[in-house]
């Protein structure tokens, strides 16, 4: 797709057009399009289902790879399940509890894919990818398919070995236990019902906009600020959770770049405080 907007592919619903857009449905194909991109000089930029990500107005130039439905092949193994990096982590829970395998309960309602998942390391209620991705194929800074196990994924908070040391989450391996099916439903539907009651799912956002500084919580630090509520264009702070970023009417990029750099100068300001983001913010000023 030429000049496709990527508000149509971010879960923020704001981003200007990419210069081209590709869904490509296999690792040779991807490999195939990394090298045509690298012969031609083009630049590259992959994406998954856009979950953790803020791509400013004006787009991202070259093209713009998304992995997602297309490249979300998956087995299950005893208690492995390997899938491509596409596929949603939330389904991944699914998978797991229809073969009665836990572990992956605390995936149950995150939104993004696994090749993102294991980016970032996400985690919720008090489970995160490090507990369980035992086995990661990806793709190097020069395109070669590269397998890691264990320790050499390097996960630390929010971070991996991608995020070091750069390539592309192809599949990975995650090894979970058996359990009782009955037990791992009532505890997924235990954290769908905390996320609804806790999270604005009700409208557009990016998930938790700033990293936990140490020794704080990013949303009480704002609301400490009394920025429950505030607006900038059509972007708000969360009423229900300050530690989102919400569009609430139709709100550009701009918008929402600007409220993040608001809250963090009013954070910093009040309490010495320096707030990180934990959202990807990309494409051209």
């Amino acid at each position: 797709m030429q000049d496709e907007p990527l508000k149509n592919h971010t879960s923020m619903k704001c981003g200007g057009p990419a210069d081209f857009l590709l869904t490509p449905c296999s690792i040779e194909s991807l490999r195939e399009v990394i090298e045509f991109c690298s012969a031609e000089n083009l630049p590259i930029f992959v994406m998954g289902n856009g979950t953790n990500l803020i791509v400013r107005d004006k787009g991202i130039r070259g093209v713009v790879v998304k992995l997602s439905e297309k490249f979300s092949q998956y087995t299950v193994k005893d208690n492995i399940i390997e899938a491509e990096a596409g596929i949603f982590v939330s389904k991944l829970a699914r998978i797991a509890l229809e073969n009665e395998l836990t572990g992956m309960e605390f995936a149950e309602g995150i939104p993004g894919t696994l090749g993102g998942a294991v980016t970032m390391n996400a985690g919720a209620y008090g489970g995160e990818m490090s507990d369980i991705v035992i086995r990661t194929h990806y793709l190097d800074n020069q395109n070669n398919i590269n397998i890691i196990e264990g320790k050499q994924h390097k996960f630390g908070k929010r971070t991996s070995f991608i995020q070091q040391d750069g390539g592309i989450v192809l599949k990975s391996e995650i090894l979970l236990k058996k359990g009782n099916k009955d037990e791992i439903k009532t505890l997924m539907e235990s954290f769908k019902n905390q996320r609804r009651e806790k999270q604005p799912l009700e409208l557009p956002s990016a998930g938790s906009i700033f990293k936990r500084p140490e020794g704080f919580f990013a949303g009480k630090l704002i609301q400490d600020c009394g920025l429950r509520g505030y607006r900038i264009g059509g972007a708000e702070v969360s009423c229900k959770h300050c530690g989102f970023i919400v569009n609430a009417d139709n709100a550009s990029s701009a918008d929402i770049i600007n409220l993040i750099e608001y809250i963090q100068e009013k954070v910093k300001e009040k309490f010495g405080v320096t707030l990180q983001t934990e959202v990807k913010i990309v494409g051209e000023e």
